[in-house]
């Protein structure tokens, strides 16, 4: 790779819209709130903007109810990006708008042609390989397919497996840094992870595991006191975000931007 996996110039986000309420999930918890996913967006934004980065914000799509969560439409790389095809229906329509927005951003636009189909929330690049769990919005045709596109492009990709009853490999695991993962005990014991430092969360806070390095600071969900707490104390600046009203929908700290 040509830069460490975590250090980015820019990032992509997508307001929430009022459609959310109609957001797809695996669990019926009770709808989220728009007012407190536009503010928890909002300290998100100001986190990622803080670092230096710049970021494109883009606005609501009222008919994709899921848009805000503009990680599982695209792979960015160093070479260029790719375009996904999602897993879920209702979402392949969103590609097509972060098409053009992304052509702005890159010589090199890829796609995902199908029939297979792959989200970005099961997509881990680390400073070594492009990490890739296959899960009920990603199966093995897709895998394939962007195994071939990143080859062209020098990056070796893994096949690993997401556990079950989880959403997206990320759901369970983030980058901290190019060779050290965060993860639940859960993946970690899988083995997928050999080889790399792995930080395993604390015990009943699961939800921690999906969190993003950004540059200086790891933006993660607030309510795991213990996993802050030793992200802290391995050195690392974190940055608590609500992410209460994103849960209800199966989201998390890295669905919500495109980072490169």
């Amino acid at each position: 790779m040509t830069n460490p996996s975590f250090e980015f110039s820019r990032a992509i986000t997508r307001r929430p819209a009022a459609s959310i309420i109609d957001g797809l999930r695996a669990e019926d918890t009770g709808s989220p709130s728009l007012t407190g996913m536009l503010a928890a967006h909002q300290a998100y934004v100001v986190a990622l903007k803080s670092t230096g980065a710049q970021v494109i914000e883009l606005d609501p799509l009222e008919a994709f109810p899921d848009a805000v969560f503009v990680e599982d439409t695209a792979l960015c790389l160093p070479q260029g990006a790719i375009l996904m095809r999602p897993g879920a229906p209702s979402r392949m329509g969103e590609v097509a708008h972060m098409a053009p927005v992304l052509r702005d951003c890159y010589d090199d636009l890829r796609e995902i042609k199908g029939p297979g189909h792959i989200e970005g929330g099961d997509i881990l690049v680390t400073g070594r390989e492009v990490l890739v769990g296959r899960s009920d919005r990603t199966d093995a045709a897709g895998v394939a397919e962007l195994a071939e596109i990143v080859g062209e492009w020098g990056h070796s990709l893994r096949e690993v497996f997401t556990p079950p009853g989880v959403l997206h490999f990320k759901t369970d695991c983030s980058l901290m840094d190019a060779e050290t993962i965060l993860s639940t005990k859960r993946l970690s014991a899988s083995g997928c992870f050999d080889g790399y430092k792995v930080l395993d969360v604390a015990e009943g806070e699961e939800a921690a595991a999906n969190a993003i390095r950004f540059n200086n600071l790891v933006l993660f969900p607030a309510g795991f006191p213990r996993t802050a707490e030793m992200l802290s104390n391995a050195g690392y600046e974190v940055v608590e975000i609500d992410n209460s009203d994103c849960a209800k929908l199966d989201g998390g700290m890295s669905c919500l931007s495109l980072r490169f």
